[in-house]
């Protein structure tokens, strides 16, 4: 079994398999190429370079500079996608968002983990849970979504908050760790 395999299966594999690390570098030369975008061309240019970087998409992509990932074909985004600048996804196990979906500044999704081990995590192995993402889904600025987490349609997850577990549909959470603060209600206004 290759170690691509391992990885896709969420064993423990090497990162550093000479296969990986050239799925990685070409990876990284497009998403390099992504961020250098100047001018008035550029939104149109990102977008057909993200269908480029990312597994698969659909309309209306809207991804801000810089955007980081790993390998991109593990990557998918919904309609009406949206991610605002510094984004990045650690894609060694599918990212999956659904339609709608808006991310704040300085978001992390990180489907790669490292064993607790410190044996094994010194030769260099690592594991990889995906990451799923429902319909409509709002992501505040600085949030970090860590592998093998669930987070259910039409939930707003606060600024700051770090989603060590999954949570459910139509809920507002907040923290670290991220828990459910109540749940989504459309009479409330929002606050100051």
């Amino acid at each position: 079994m290759t170690e691509k395999e391992k990885m896709l299966r969420g064993m423990l594999y090497d990162a550093y398999d000479a296969e990986l690390v050239e799925l990685r570098r070409r990876c990284q030369l497009l998403c390099e190429e992504f961020n250098a975008l100047r001018g008035e061309d550029a939104i149109q240019q990102r977008a057909e370079l993200i269908r480029r970087i990312v597994g698969r998409c659909g309309k209306n992509i809207k991804l801000q500079p810089t955007f980081w990932c790993n390998y991109g074909s593990l990557i998918t985004l919904g309609e009406n996608f949206y991610a605002n600048h510094n984004c990045v996804m650690l894609d060694c196990a599918p990212i999956t968002f659904g339609d709608g979906v808006m991310i704040g500044p300085n978001c992390g999704f990180y489907a790669a983990g490292h064993p607790t081990n410190p044996e094994q995590r010194a030769s260099g192995l690592q594991f990889s849970r995906p990451i799923t993402v429902g319909d409509h889904v709002w992501f505040g600025g600085n949030v970090v979504v860590l592998p093998g987490v669930t987070i259910g349609s039409n939930s707003v997850i606060g600024a700051g908050s770090v989603v060590t577990h999954s949570l459910p549909a139509n809920v507002i959470a907040v923290g670290n760790p991220c828990r459910v603060l109540r749940a989504v209600d459309e009479s409330v206004p929002p606050t100051e």
